[in-house]
């Protein structure tokens, strides 16, 4: 299944994407007399039973909305932790001069920084240089701790497109990263969060970034260094991964870090990330 959430009123609420429209599940569920999750949280915690719930709405959905009236949510909303994998594709360890890493290489992002599809982006005034990364996304479907690499994919509820958005000037004053990367709104994801079933081989996935129309990243999933299953094992050695946690995994080569000529964004910028089958998640740089 596609999940969204969606704006409605004063809330959030959780939709399904159909060939004819978003099924509003709370509404969908209320008309059936059926029990069903309100909210994507709600159904990441149910897991299974959750999402069966959800198949069980979908048998009854008689309306749907135009996609193209929601006003998007960020696909999770309460994330405990988003953990992001740096320096995970070799062509883009290359053009940002960096070495190879013998380990993963992980920073924070909170959920200060989560944005939606279609969310105009404020960067701060004290940046002048925004880039783009294109990003495959995991959200996990349940606790995780010590599991192994055969395992891991277990755990995951399911992928989505992010675009880890990055000061670069901030990012690198310093030896840490997070002051240049966990800025407000820099962690959009969506549109959709694509439940596992559906996405049955992750590291097989093309993955593109357009500005402005402009083709910049074109790569494959495929050309991590760790692969996601890697990443899910590896960071479950030192802490206990929850069911909802954020895991960005990397972005390829095309980013204007990595440009001989540096053109960083602009306000009116718009900024389109694509991971094959979920979802093309479209942003544009606010004018300051």
């Amino acid at each position: 299944m596609k999940l969204i959430s969606f704006q409605a009123s004063d809330r959030v609420r959780l939709g399904i994407k159909t060939e004819n429209g978003i099924v509003d599940v709370c509404s969908t569920a209320e008309k059936a007399g059926l029990s069903a999750p309100n909210t994507m949280e709600d159904v990441i915690a149910a897991g299974q039973s959750g999402l069966d719930q959800l198949h069980q709405v979908l048998s009854q959905a008689d309306e749907t909305l135009e996609e193209s009236t929601i006003q998007y949510a960020p696909v999770v909303q309460n994330p405990i932790k988003i953990i992001c994998s740096g320096a995970n594709y070799r062509a883009h360890v290359a053009e940002a001069n960096l070495a190879i890493p013998e380990f993963p290489i992980y920073f924070p992002k909170y959920q200060n920084s989560l944005a939606a599809h279609n969310e105009e982006i404020v960067p701060p005034a004290i940046t002048e240089q925004v880039d783009y990364e294109v990003e495959m996304v995991v959200v996990m479907g349940q606790q995780a701790r010590n599991v192994t690499k055969e395992e891991a994919l277990d755990y995951v509820f399911g992928y989505a497109t992010g675009n880890d958005f990055s000061a670069r000037d901030l990012q690198f004053r310093g030896v840490q990263w997070m002051y240049g990367k966990a800025i407000d709104q820099f962690a959009p994801i969506g549109p959709y969060l694509v439940t596992a079933d559906e996405v049955p081989n992750p590291q097989n996935l093309d993955l593109k970034c357009w500005v402005n129309g402009d083709l910049r990243q074109n790569s494959n999933t495929e050309k991590m260094i760790f692969p996601i299953a890697e990443l899910i094992s590896d960071l479950s050695q030192a802490m206990t991964l929850e069911a909802g946690d954020v895991i960005f995994t990397g972005t390829p080569e095309g980013v204007i870090v990595g440009m001989e000529e540096k053109k960083w964004l602009q306000p009116g910028d718009e900024i389109v990330c694509e991971v094959e089958g979920l979802g093309r998640l479209v942003n544009r740089l606010a004018p300051r």
